[in-house]
């Protein structure tokens, strides 16, 4: 079941979105809203679709963040027990497909949510409904903030490119996930993205202004 329709929307929607898959999209949308309801915020955060092998899903660590339900965060009829995208899942499971439009039309959100967080599934251009991607989802919400989760190390560079390319029209920051002050490639790649590529780059969620 997924929680009753509500009136209005968050105050603020950030959707978190990824250079690819296991990058730290639900560890650091986590820290997010449990930093935001530690401060007497009103949070909520949603994942429209999960795919997964085993538990805990995304959306169970999603609602422990934000003392939901899980069911709440991820419509039951959403969650597909194989670990691929989610409409692919939905396919090999013999499940109906899905549209972008339905996957906007069942987020549902608490009375005077002030602050929203909507993740998406693998990376930007992962295909998240029969008709679209994250990035595509992105844009049907156009969110107060994007956040892109990338990882510190090899490649991210051209990763973080590649999908700042399709979210050029979002205000968007960088999150370099598991970034080691320590590791010099690290620390380049931070430089590089911020001094050549001119992008906002952050290593700790909790620098995000929400």
């Amino acid at each position: 079941m997924s929680c009753p329709a509500t009136e209005g929307e968050p105050d603020r929607v950030v959707v978190i979105v990824g250079t690819g898959t296991e990058v730290g999209k639900t560890w650091a949308t986590c820290v997010m809203a449990a930093e935001a309801r530690s401060r007497g915020r009103r949070v909520a955060a949603r994942k429209p679709a999960q795919s997964y092998k085993s538990g805990p899903t995304d959306a169970d660590l999603l609602a422990a963040a934000t003392s939901e339900q899980a069911h709440e965060v991820c419509p039951a009829h959403r969650w597909y027990r194989t670990p691929m995208a989610p409409p692919m899942a939905a396919a090999v499971l013999g499940r109906p497909p899905f549209t972008l439009d339905q996957l906007v039309k069942e987020l549902r959100w608490p009375a005077a949510t002030e602050l929203g967080f909507v993740e998406t599934a693998g990376g930007v251009r992962s295909p998240l409904a029969e008709d679209g991607d994250s990035v595509d989802f992105a844009h049907r919400l156009q969110p107060t903030l994007t956040v892109l989760v990338a990882d510190a190390a090899l490649g991210t560079i051209n990763a973080t490119r590649l999908a700042m390319n399709v979210l050029a029209s979002l205000d968007v920051v960088v999150l370099l996930n598991r970034y080691d002050a320590s590791d010099r490639l690290h620390r380049l790649n931070r430089q590089w993205l911020e001094d050549r590529d001119g992008l906002p780059v952050v290593v700790d969620p909790l620098a995000i202004n929400l």
